[in-house]
């Protein structure tokens, strides 16, 4: 029988103590600098809960979600580098007005399609359409043609490194190699003091617990059935008349959009944006974080997220050269031996127990007889 319910007990249980953790004990405990790591991390569980949609649903392994949070990152980016590239800020320059890359460039005028950026508005929605457009063009060229599986995986890597090659080779345009520094204020707010950086987290969390409502509902709606029939049955849902390229379209540009939403949260705490996280190896530890907390759990994909991020600040202050080995040693165990990630160690080990211990304690009811007698024993 179908569990129509939006959150069951275990899941509740989980969004609660996520929010406790988030809103209440990381702020009390952290300083600001170690809140706004958090804060950076969490950029990064937008990108798994996309995943987890993608993925774990859909079954639609996309080894290129970098190029959605980098074209999120960078929308955000310039209008952030155009309010910091004011006259008044950039008159040492031989073209006034313009980001310091472009006068370091020779570019002696602002191009035609950074113009629109100097628009809030525009702004937040170019964050949400560019990716999701992009996404769109590509998952209909591939998925209308039937390429899935390891092709689809591997042309979602050619994708994230031709876009890297592209922004580190348009320099002028996209500060190169560099990136987009110096990001400053948000409608002259300045984003860069301590009280900024705790509430630009705050606003970051709500996001974040916003996009995961979106994703549960995914979940249990007709349409999140359809997508885990699709995963294990494809040629079924397809003879039983539904378009399987439409669904994994939308499920690809879903992804797409919550990726591009961390990029911008990711531009606005950190205050820079680079291709360093647009490639291929952003792209694969982005997929390692969903598969540590569980590709078929929501809440697993956002705790995945926060320990293999502080496991990796941790060890590479301490080994910096064995990171990457330990990243690779992770991934490998958990596919070999905790292939559901934390989700599936909460829920075939830990959630039992609970389950047990909460039955044990509740009253018996009157007229509760022992298993004995419940099995068919002959009562006295």
């Amino acid at each position: 029988m179908t569990d129509n319910r939006f959150f069951n007990r275990s899941e509740l249980i989980g969004i609660l103590l996520l929010a406790i953790f988030l809103v209440l004990v990381l702020p009390l405990t952290l300083d600001v600098f170690r809140l706004n790591l958090v804060a950076k991390y969490l950029t990064y569980a937008f990108v798994a809960l996309g995943l987890v949609v993608c993925w774990g649903y859909g079954g639609i392994l996309s080894l290129g979600q970098g190029v959605f949070f980098g074209l999120g990152g960078y929308c955000m980016a310039m209008f952030l580098k155009l309010e910091a590239s004011s006259p008044e800020n950039t008159k040492i320059q031989s073209t006034p007005g313009i980001p310091d890359f472009m006068d370091w460039n020779q570019i002696t005028s602002l191009p035609l399609f950074w113009k629109p950026f100097h628009s809030l508005t525009f702004t937040i929605a170019a964050i949400i359409l560019v990716p999701g457009i992009f996404a769109l063009i590509i998952g209909t060229a591939m998925f209308k043609r039937r390429v899935g599986g390891t092709y689809f995986a591997i042309i979602t890597q050619a994708v994230a490194a031709i876009l890297t090659i592209l922004i580190v080779g348009q320099q002028g345009y996209t500060g190169g190699i560099n990136g987009m520094t110096d990001l400053r204020t948000l409608k002259g707010w300045d984003i860069r003091p301590d009280h900024a950086k705790i509430v630009l987290y705050f606003f970051e969390v709500g996001c974040l617990f916003v996009c995961i409502m979106i994703a549960q509902f995914v979940r249990h709606s007709k349409l999140g059935r359809i997508l885990v029939a699709m995963r294990e049955k494809e040629d079924r849902v397809r003879f039983s008349g539904y378009s399987v390229a439409n669904f994994k379209i939308f499920a690809f540009c879903v992804a797409a959009v919550f990726a591009a939403i961390g990029g911008a949260m990711f531009a606005l705490n950190v205050g820079f944006m680079s291709p360093s996280f647009v490639g291929i190896v952003p792209s694969i530890e982005m997929v390692i974080y969903t598969a540590v907390g569980g590709r078929l759990s929501i809440l697993g994909a956002v705790y995945g997220t926060l320990l293999v991020n502080f496991a990796k600040t941790s060890l590479s202050e301490s080994f910096p050269e064995l990171w990457l080995f330990g990243l690779g040693g992770l991934f490998i165990a958990v596919v070999l031996a905790f292939p559901n990630g934390l989700a599936g160690i909460w829920g075939d080990y830990v959630q039992p127990r609970i389950d047990r211990l909460i039955s044990s304690r509740k009253p018996k009811p009157e007229g509760w007889t022992d298993s004995s007698v419940a099995d068919g024993a002959p009562a006295e």
